[in-house]
């Protein structure tokens, strides 16, 4: 029995109604402003001929205000699987062109159908989001639709990576699904994100303000600290999110994809030696460590605008892949302020889900001190970034490259914070406080005396850091593995890692841990 060719024409045509979208006209609008279809998006997600769409043919089930005769082509939203660099992905794209890519109860059926394959099958989840929000026309059920979006990436925290990509409007309640996902991707134009617009806040406070002052991405990337990454357009944000996923294990039941097969270079790089300024107080840009310590140079930046006096990211040392965290000296001379730490903090605790060794480079002089830090609550949220680093058991590897002063030093990953290595570079000072602000406190009667202070203050700086801040005292205390050159770090670090890769730490038994939110 043949099956009537006026099946498969149906079947066609369907077909063809649906990927049209919103139609050809809609499309070129979108083009002329620089944008990609949903479709289009997706086609450059995955690898040629392996996306498979589901849900093609759902249609929302709303009766009001008209939308019983209405058609809307996937309903709004193109969700499916395909391979990304080989490995397996969920992700879905919201269509703009058709009714704004709102949201209703089928469209939010179909993401979170989507979503529970992803957690049945340990992929990630790669969300692009275009929408005008809730489907105002069906009312209630919209938010109910927003409700199970909101579990199900909850459900997924910690279990598989989660990235979204703000490509259009994220207006309202649309904003906490990528708020609640690993890390968010936003192209500099054509996109914004906000709980209220300008309209809203200018009816509500008075105050007149622009769409990109309350939901640009330079204004989430550099202040709020919403947005991991800038894209310039949608190409890039597809191409970074590529990016991001090839650092990272499918769930976390799985390593990193650390590339293992060459054997490590144990040669030394003589010119990290001239990196170390020869005044301790003098700025240092860590910038230029990082790239003698990575392979290639190339740190994959997370949260780059955002708290600039830390530098989080991902990279591979000699093939394994790690999560780098390190003080900026250039910014704030490197130390510890509210954003900074919980832009830390919320790096290390992402590293410690999906199994990412940490790495750390130190060379921090302290929490950062002002009135309006201690009243924005810098004791808190210093506590999430102890929080973060004692409760990862991936591998911890820590290198104190100058300065490592009080609360700081403990906050940076040291030894009693569960570090598994700590390496010291020989100019590497470690103490309750700086030399000079000891020595002004502990000879303050001598210095008052003294005929000329700054001579006798430089002579008890000195001795202060010969005695109470050596990296050998610590190391004589057995607090840190050992005193290394700077340029033998990239091939101690790699050795080490490579010994402990393997890592598996139990901690006791309990729901989780209360973080100092």
């Amino acid at each position: 029995m043949t099956l009537p060719p006026r099946m498969l024409e149906e079947l066609e045509r369907r077909r063809r109604t649906v990927t049209a979208g919103g139609g050809a006209d809609k499309l070129e609008a979108r083009h002329a402003k620089g944008l990609l279809g949903a479709r289009e998006r997706l086609d450059r997600l995955f690898q040629p001929g392996t996306f498979q769409e589901t849900g093609m043919h759902v249609r929302h089930g709303a009766h009001h205000f008209g939308l019983q005769d209405k058609e809307f082509p996937a309903d709004g939203v193109v969700t499916g699987t395909g391979y990304v660099g080989g490995n397996l992905v969920a992700a879905y794209s919201q269509d703009f062109t058709v009714n704004a890519g709102t949201l209703g109860k089928a469209h939010a059926g179909k993401i979170v159908a989507l979503m529970q394959f992803a957690l049945k099958n340990g992929v990630p989840i790669v969300s692009m989001q275009d929408s005008g929000g809730a489907r105002i026309q069906e009312a209630v059920d919209a938010l109910s639709g927003y409700g199970e979006v909101f579990y199900h990436n909850v459900l997924a925290s910690g279990l598989v990576p989660q990235i979204a990509l703000v490509l259009g409007p994220c207006a309202g309640g649309a904003a906490y699904s990528p708020a609640l996902n690993d890390f968010i991707i936003m192209t500099r134009r054509n996109a914004h994100m906000f709980i209220t617009g300008p309209e809203v806040i200018k009816a509500v406070t008075g105050r007149a303000t622009t769409m990109d002052e309350v939901g640009g991405a330079e204004m989430h990337a550099s202040v709020s600290g919403n947005v991991h990454f800038i894209a310039e357009d949608d190409s890039q944000a597809v191409a970074l999110a590529a990016r991001l996923l090839s650092y990272l294990p499918p769930n976390n039941t799985m390593d990193p994809p650390h590339r293992l097969s060459a054997d490590l270079v144990l040669a030394s790089d003589e010119s990290m030696n001239a990196l170390v300024p020869e005044d301790p107080a003098e700025p240092m840009d860590v910038r230029q460590v990082i790239a003698r310590l990575v392979d290639g140079g190339e740190l994959l930046e997370v949260h780059a605008s955002f708290a600039r006096n830390i530098i989080v990211g991902f990279a591979r040392l000699q093939g394994m892949v790690i999560g780098l965290v390190a003080n900026q000296p250039a910014e704030m001379a490197g130390a510890l302020d509210i954003n900074a730490s919980d832009k830390a903090a919320r790096f290390i605790r992402f590293c410690n889900a999906f199994n990412v060794p940490v790495v750390t480079l130190v060379d921090v002089p302290g929490f950062l001190p002002g009135v309006e830090q201690e009243r924005g609550g810098i004791i808190r949220h210093g506590a999430k970034l102890l929080f973060a680093y004692a409760s990862c058991t991936t591998p911890k590897l820590t290198v104190i490259l100058r300065k490592a002063y009080g609360g700081s030093y403990l906050a940076m990953c040291s030894q009693e914070m569960g570090a598994d290595v700590v390496y010291a570079w020989p100019n590497a000072e470690i103490a309750v406080m700086g030399a000079q602000g000891a020595v002004n406190l502990l000879y303050r009667k001598e210095l008052s005396e003294a005929p000329d202070r700054a001579a006798l203050a430089a002579e008890l700086i000195a001795g202060y850091r010969a005695e109470f801040a050596s990296p050998y005292l610590s190391a004589g205390r057995g607090y840190i593995t050992d005193v290394i050159a700077p340029s033998e770090t990239r091939a101690q670090l790699a050795l080490s890692l490579r010994k402990i890769l393997n890592k598996r730490e139990l901690r006791p038994a309990k729901k989780h841990g209360n973080v100092p939110l």
